[in-house]
Formats: C-alpha cells, structure tokens, sequence
C-alpha cells in the first residue's frame, strides 16, 4: 500500500454533487457544487442550470479552504476576520485559491482524515430562505434550517449543523412564529432525483465520454465543460490524473467558448496577437491544443476542453467527445 495520500475518488466525489444537485432542485436553488481533493486540486463539479456565472469559481474556493485547511470554511472566515489585516491579506496572497473565504463549505472525512471539501454557492446558493419555499423543506428534525447549509449536510449524510449563522432569526423572519414538528421536517428526507437540469446533463454526457475514450486508452485526464461565456458548467478529474490537467482542461475549453474556434487553432488565427488575447477578459485562456467550441444550430453554446495528457490526445479526445 502506498504511503502517499490519495484524494476522495472521482465516482465518490460525482455521489456527493449528484445528492446536493437533488436537494438543490428540490429546494429551487440555481447555483454550482465543488469537491476538491486534500491535495486541493479538484475533483469535480457541477452547475444547475441557469445557476450563473461566478458560482463555481466560489464553491471551488470554499471548498479548497476545507480540503486543505481541515476545517469548515466558516471556520476558517472566522479566523480570517479576528486575525490581524496583514496575516489574512498574506494567507490569500500565499493561497489565492482560498480568495473567497464565505461560510458554508465542510471537509470530506475518510477513516478519520480528510480527502476533500464540499461548497456550494452561485446565484439563489444562499443561506437565505427562497421565495414560496414550504417551511417543511427548510426544517430539518423540526428546527429551522437553511438552504445552503442543508444541500452540504444532505451530500455528506450528516446531520445539519448550520454555517451562517442564527437560522431561526431568518426563520421568524418568513414564517413568524411557525412549528414544523420533526416528523414533518423534509430538509434531510430523501429529495427526489433531480429532473430539471438538461443543460448539466449534457455537459456530463460530454465528460462522461471523454472519461470513457481515456479510459480504454489507459490515459487519466481532466476534463471540463464551460458555456459561452466560458463559465464551468461540468468539470473532473479522473483519479490520479495530474493536478494541472483540471486547469488546462478548464482554460482550452473557455479559449474554444470565447473565441468559438479550437484552442489550439487560436494561433492561425490571430498570429501573433495570440499572446494578449488572455488579456480580454478574467476567463480563463490556453492557446494550446485540449479544447473545441461546441456548436447547436450554428451557435456557439459552450467549450469542451480536455488536460492531463498529451496536447494532441485531448484535442482528439475533445473533438471525438464533441461530435
């Protein structure tokens, strides 16, 4: 047995975002869900659809400062504000991954070590009560709950433990002096299989068949599918692919989405402009070979991009997917 650490697997980390994706719809949120790794890079994660764009990039940060600081991310905003202005300022600078240091995400526990961080955030991700929410969803074994907070403990299969603070405040806020009793509590009941969210089915249709193609290759890649701003919308990492791939898997698929031709292809067109095109705007850009845009109806809908292997293999893996 090796005695290096490994991190929480790909098809254990896809369980977790799948149950959160369930409770999400069920609670009418609309945002993103991450799982990285202990070694903090990530794993995978998941866009609801017409979550927005931002969304992932904050769940990924959360969930970083969980994976690799072992603690729930409130935790750790806690520490952040009562620390002196030039630690917390230096820890970001030494961490940038841990730039949004927002409450809600847990750490993964495995045999009593942590393999990963869990976090949701993204447009409705909030520990504020939805409009037209029934109580009963937002009460777990008969006391208030939140949104946010149930959808993480409801992945982990653990009991609720609130992040953000007084949830019976924002409770009798909405529901005045309402009682749920625990017997009518759904917050942690099963939620039905999400239903609703073809845009992320048709992303994990891609990386599903991108994983597949690498796998009969005995190739470990990244994979990541973004919409047409170039905003992740489906993101993994098989087990023991390298750390870097998620990242170019990432950026060839938004440089494919934003300029709607090939990543690899960029230098064809724009010579030697090529170099300050990243330089346009905060998505992420690799003009190398990985990504493809992908089109419906003669529109650019997305980027499929591929890493880990080598450029020329994730460009045949992405334009095989892709068709």
């Amino acid at each position: 047995m090796s005695t290096h650490p490994r991190d929480l697997p790909l098809a254990d980390a896809r369980r977790l975002v799948e149950r959160a994706v369930d409770k999400a719809e069920q609670l009418g949120l609309r945002g993103a869900i991450a799982v990285v790794g202990a070694s903090g890079a990530l794993v995978t994660a998941s866009r609801l659809d017409r979550g927005g764009a931002g969304g992932m990039a904050r769940a990924r940060s959360k969930a970083w400062i969980c994976a690799t600081q072992q603690v729930p991310s409130a935790e750790h905003l806690r520490r952040m504000t009562t620390l002196p202005a030039p630690i917390s300022a230096g820890f970001v600078a030494a961490s940038p991954e841990a730039l949004f240091p927002g409450a809600g995400g847990l750490p993964v526990t495995e045999d009593g070590h942590v393999v990963g961080g869990i976090a949701a955030s993204g447009a409705t991700v909030s520990p504020f009560l939805p409009a037209g929410v029934s109580p009963e969803v937002v009460s777990a074994d008969g006391s208030p709950a939140n949104p946010e907070d149930l959808l993480i403990a409801y992945a982990l299969g653990i009991p609720y433990d609130g992040q953000h603070g007084d949830d019976t405040a924002r409770w009798r806020e909405r529901f005045g002096e309402l009682v749920v009793t625990p017997e009518q509590s759904l917050g942690m009941r099963a939620a039905p299989s999400a239903s609703a969210q073809r845009e992320l089915a048709w992303a994990t249709r891609l990386c599903d068949a991108v994983i597949a193609a690498a796998s009969r290759l005995g190739e470990r890649v990244s994979v990541a599918v973004v919409d047409g701003g170039g905003d992740p919308v489906r993101e993994d990492r098989m087990d023991d692919a390298v750390a870097a791939g998620v990242e170019i898997a990432r950026a060839t698929a938004s440089t494919a989405a934003r300029f709607g031709v090939a990543s690899g292809a960029l230098h064809e067109r724009y010579g030697d402009a090529t170099a300050t095109l990243g330089a346009l705007g905060p998505a992420a850009f690799l003009a190398a070979p990985g990504g493809v845009p992908l089109v419906e109806g003669g529109r650019v809908v997305g980027g499929l991009g591929v890493g880990g292997a080598s450029p020329d293999l994730c460009a045949r893996l992405a334009a095989e997917a892709a068709a």
